[in-house]
């Protein structure tokens, strides 16, 4: 059989900070009202200037660096996002040319909100699976400070920039053992940004193209269905969640990670939560925290990963990966 494994991680995150306490200068808010509700004590913000596509390849240059191999070993990129640099060509059409990816090799964006890097992983798993070529670069990667009201206390203060990405080489050394990806429509209007090329700009009001959330709502709906995706995991695998050793959920909201990490009988050591640095970085937001934690040498070569992404359309998916 063969597998999809991660061979190298590489993330980035803009040079400004914007702490609680800025934020305090900018909207009627507190440190502690945030802290207590999200978790969160800061999140990085692009400089003016600075795309999506730049975020991007910086992060996808150090993992090709971890993984030891050059932009001329990839066959395809696929890149998660909701804020591209244009509406085409897509983002990973400009990391592949900046990064020196041979042309003629396929990369394109995918738009799954905060699920995208798990969307994006489980393309370019059956991609390789399948014979489609030897090595895949994916990508996180977000500019969503740039969607933000920051009038609207409810949103501006969970969301942050930054980029993260993996390396896959195909072989018969198990790596990514399955991934799991859901969507529901229904939910529309409880997440998200209400515009749209499509619908024309008469309909357009002053909040247009910035993020809308119903948070409560938004919290208990993502709280079931990710207790939902964690037993089809495991029973996909035919696994204990004993087996798990680590869980890299999607940095959200603390409580909601919490929540999973209870659904896992896991005690949050054993949780990669970087939600309080980062913030809600949407797609980028795993990929981040995996880099994280291998790089300071928590996840270590063998242990069993569960990947986790709750997002806007809903969206929702997971991975189980043997690192």
């Amino acid at each position: 059989m063969t597998y999809a494994r991660i061979i190298g991680t590489g993330s980035y995150l803009p040079e400004k900070i914007l702490t609680n306490q800025d934020l305090e200068q900018i909207v009627e808010t507190s440190d502690q009202w945030i802290q207590e509700r999200t978790g969160i004590r800061q999140r990085h913000v692009a400089a003016e200037g600075q795309s999506c596509s730049d975020l991007a390849t910086i992060a996808a240059q150090r993992a090709l660096d971890a993984a030891g191999v050059t932009a001329a070993d990839i066959d395809l990129i696929v890149l998660g996002t909701c804020t591209p640099d244009r509406v085409f060509p897509s983002t990973a059409c400009l990391v592949q040319h900046r990064l020196g990816v041979p042309g003629g090799s396929p990369a394109f964006d995918v738009s799954a909100a905060c699920s995208g890097f798990v969307y994006a992983l489980d393309v370019a798993r059956r991609y390789l699976e399948t014979g489609g070529g030897k090595r895949a670069l994916v990508i996180g990667a977000e500019t969503i400070t740039r969607l933000l009201d920051w009038s609207d206390r409810s949103t501006c203060v969970l969301f942050g920039d930054g980029a993260g990405a993996v390396v896959l080489e195909s072989g018969e050394q198990p790596g990514i053992l399955s991934t799991h990806l859901h969507a529901d429509g229904q939910y529309e209007d409880l997440l998200g940004v209400p515009w749209g090329i499509s619908q024309g700009f008469e309909e357009l009001n002053e909040r247009a193209g910035t993020i809308e959330m119903r948070g409560n709502e938004v919290f208990k709906v993502a709280v079931r269905t990710l207790g939902r995706i964690v037993d089809e995991t495991l029973d996909a695998n035919g696994l204990k969640k004993s087996d798990v050793n680590w869980l890299v959920p999607h940095q959200a909201n603390v409580r909601i990670i919490a929540a999973t990490a209870k659904k896992l009988d896991m005690p949050m050591e054993r949780v990669v939560v970087t939600v309080g640095e980062h913030g809600n970085t949407s797609a980028a937001s795993i990929p981040l925290a995996l880099d994280a934690a291998v790089r300071d040498g928590r996840i270590q070569r063998g242990e069993l990963l569960l990947l986790e992404a709750f997002g806007g359309g809903f969206t929702w998916g997971s991975a189980l990966i043997r690192y």
